[in-house]
């Protein structure tokens, strides 16, 4: 099969390498499309073995064959998915993929429009709903960093369609803080002009959720932004939380490989992504598809690495297998 991998030298090169071969639980799945995401990007960068390593995350596809033990799946079945980190990606023709991480890929949608959700939103379901705890009935404040990105664009979304919060957006620009009130920010601030003092402006006795993908530059105004016994979910890294120890606040970590490296067994991942295309399809969040690119070779994802990689994007790119025709 073709297959994009990463060099010794850290460029993305196209190759022909042998057809994957699926285990008890896997899916074979042809990928039609994939979006990139930071952790590509990431990845891209990191340590190289000496092993060709194929990269990519978000897919989907078309289930090609099942392995014995599959339950879920058939040939035919179009199917969405982050994958794994510690397997191969889904640059590829083919891709063999655990069932039970595995979703119905929505209907209503397209591959590419499909492949730009599961990664962002199942980082998102797991910050709101198994973090924090939010249900239907939660209120309060969420203040979403970055909340035109991949992640704050499916942060939004969820809190808006599945609890009572308001929901603070963060955006710099005039094309962001647009996109962040189309996903359902009640309200926009920009996080580059002080972040805490325009947030308490309106809401003056502070906020009682943060989700933060930008955490290293924000602690201080974070600590000073939630109320006591407040909740900060976080996607990245930082060495220093002190400043939130004098009002007891909370900080929770969200990493969605998680699940799949340490309980490979549990299928909560599979069964969250068939939820989001029953709600897709009924029209209460959508794709964050905003870049489409094609086909499906390297030199298409080193565009999109690159685009991806200036963190300024809005919503998602993502790269098909057919060419994209003009943008």
């Amino acid at each position: 099969m073709r297959a994009v991998i990463l060099s010794t030298s850290h460029k993305l090169v196209d190759v022909e390498v042998p057809d994957p071969e699926p285990g008890a639980h896997d899916l074979l799945v042809r990928i039609e499309a994939v979006s990139v995401n930071p952790v590509d990007v990431k990845s891209r960068g990191g340590s190289h073995d000496g092993e060709p390593r194929i990269l990519g995350y978000d897919a989907a596809g078309v289930v090609e064959a099942v392995g014995p033990k599959v339950t879920r799946f058939r040939p035919g079945d179009e199917v969405y998915y982050a994958g794994n980190v510690r397997r191969q990606g889904s640059n590829a023709e083919l891709q063999v993929v655990d069932e039970r991480i595995v979703g119905h890929k929505p209907a209503g949608l397209d591959m590419a429009q499909a492949a730009a959700l599961p990664l962002t939103t199942i980082t998102a379901w797991e910050s709101l709903f198994e973090h924090l705890g939010l249900t239907a009935e939660s209120t309060g404040t969420l203040l979403v960093v970055g909340a035109a990105g991949g992640v704050g664009s499916m942060v939004t979304q969820l809190a808006r369609s599945r609890t009572e919060l308001t929901i603070i957006g963060t955006a710099s620009r005039a094309d962001s803080q647009r996109w962040a009130r189309e996903m359902g920010a009640d309200e926009v601030v920009d996080h580059h002009q002080g972040l805490a003092r325009q947030v308490l402006k309106s809401h003056p006795d502070g906020v009682e959720y943060v989700f933060s993908p930008h955490s290293a530059s924000n602690v201080g105004e974070y600590a000073r932004v939630l109320k006591p016994f407040g909740h900060v979910v976080a996607i990245d890294e930082v060495d220093d939380i002190q400043p939130l120890k004098a009002k007891s606040i909370a900080w929770h970590w969200e990493l969605m490989f998680t699940r799949p490296t340490y309980a490979p067994d549990d299928d909560s991942q599979g069964r969250l992504l068939d939820e989001v295309a029953r709600m897709v399809d009924a029209g209460d969040i959508r794709s964050t598809l905003t870049t489409r690119l094609g086909p499906l070779d390297a030199a298409t994802l080193t565009e999109a690495h690159r685009l991806v990689g200036t963190g300024s994007g809005v919503g998602k790119v993502v790269v098909q297998k057919e060419p994209a025709g003009p943008r």
